[in-house]
C-alpha cells in the first residue's frame, strides 16, 4: 500500500473523512510551495495536491489559471519540484501528489514520471485529461510500482463508465462538483449528493469531491457523502496575495483557513 492508501484506510477505520489542500508548484516561487507542504502536514490535512503549471489548462479557471502563468513566467521546470520535494522529504510527512496534464507525464515518459516523482517522494499523480480509453498501460505501470493514479469523474460522465474509471484508478476518486472549471462557488448541485452516493456504492475507491469546495458549510453539506474534500481556488487565491515582504502573513492566513476547513470536516459524522 501507498502512503495514500494507508492514510484513507486508517482514516475510514476511525470514520473520518479528508481533507486535501491543492496549490501550484512555483507560485510565487518553489520554496514558497515546500513550506505550505511542510504547514500543511502540521496542520493535519490527509494528503496534499501539487499542480504542475501547464500552459495550455485543461479544466483550470481563472485563479489557477492565473497562479499556472505565474510559475511559468518564473521559470518553473518540472525537475526543479521534483528536486525540491527531495530536499525537504524528511519534513513532509503527508502524502503528496502531483496534479498533471497527460501530456507532461508522455514527454517525460510513463515509466521514467513515476521513477522521479517516487523518488522526489511522491506517492501518486492525478491526471485530468487521461481518458479511460488510454489509460491502461499508465494505470498498469503505477499499479506494478504501487503509485497512485487519481483519475476524474464529472457530473456528465456516464455511470458505466464512471465504473470503468474507478477500476483503472487508485487512492482516490476525484469526483467534478459542477460542470466547468474550477472556482469558489457558493451553491452546489443538489443532485451531487446522490450522483456521489451512487458511485461510492460500486467501488472499493475512495470519492473525493473537487471543484468549488470552499467553505465550512460545503464541508458540513458534501462530507457526509464523501471519503474527502479538495479545496483549491480558495487556498490559491490567498496564495497570490503572496510577495517578498508578507509571506509569513499569507502563511498564516492560509494555515487558519485550512485549520477552519479542518475543524468543519472533523466535526463531519
Amino acid at each position: 500500500m501507498s502512503l495514500l492508501d494507508e492514510t484513507f484506510a486508517k482514516l475510514r477505520s476511525e470514520g473520518r473523512k479528508a481533507l486535501l489542500p491543492f496549490i501550484t508548484a512555483g507560485d510565487p516561487d518553489l520554496d514558497f510551495t515546500g513550506d505550505l507542504l511542510k504547514d500543511f502536514g502540521e496542520a493535519g490535512v490527509a494528503a496534499c495536491e501539487v499542480g504542475v503549471p501547464y500552459s495550455d489548462p485543461v479544466a483550470d479557471g481563472p485563479v489557477i489559471q492565473a497562479s499556472y502563468q505565474r510559475a511559468l513566467e518564473s521559470g518553473f521546470r518540472l525537475q526543479q519540484l521534483f528536486e525540491m520535494r527531495k530536499r525537504i522529504a524528511a519534513e513532509v510527512t503527508i502524502p503528496t501528489l502531483t496534479m498533471a496534464s497527460y501530456a507532461i507525464i508522455y514527454r517525460v515518459g510513463l515509466e521514467r514520471y513515476i521513477e522521479q516523482s517516487q523518488e522526489a517522494g511522491f506517492c501518486g499523480a492525478i491526471v485530468p485529461d487521461l481518458l479511460v480509453e488510454e489509460a491502461a498501460e499508465f494505470s498498469k505501470l503505477c499499479a506494478d510500482r504501487d503509485f497512485n493514479l487519481i483519475q476524474l469523474v464529472t457530473p456528465t460522465t456516464p455511470r458505466e463508465r464512471q465504473v470503468r474509471i474507478a477500476e483503472s484508478s487508485s487512492g482516490f476518486l476525484y469526483f467534478v462538483s459542477v460542470t466547468g472549471i474550477t472556482g469558489e462557488r457558493n451553491e452546489l448541485p443538489p443532485q451531487l449528493i446522490d450522483n456521489v452516493g451512487w458511485l461510492r456504492e460500486q467501488t472499493d475507491v475512495p470519492v473525493c469531491i473537487g471543484f468549488g469546495i470552499s467553505q465550512p458549510e460545503h464541508v458540513a453539506k458534501l462530507g457526509p457523502v464523501a471519503d474527502g474534500l479538495i479545496v483549491g481556488s480558495a487556498i490559491v487565491r490567498r496564495i497570490a496575495q503572496a510577495n517578498a515582504e508578507n509571506r509569513g502573513e499569507v502563511r498564516g492566513e492560509i494555515d487558519r483557513y485550512v485549520r477552519e476547513m479542518l475543524a468543519a470536516i472533523n466535526a463531519v459524522k
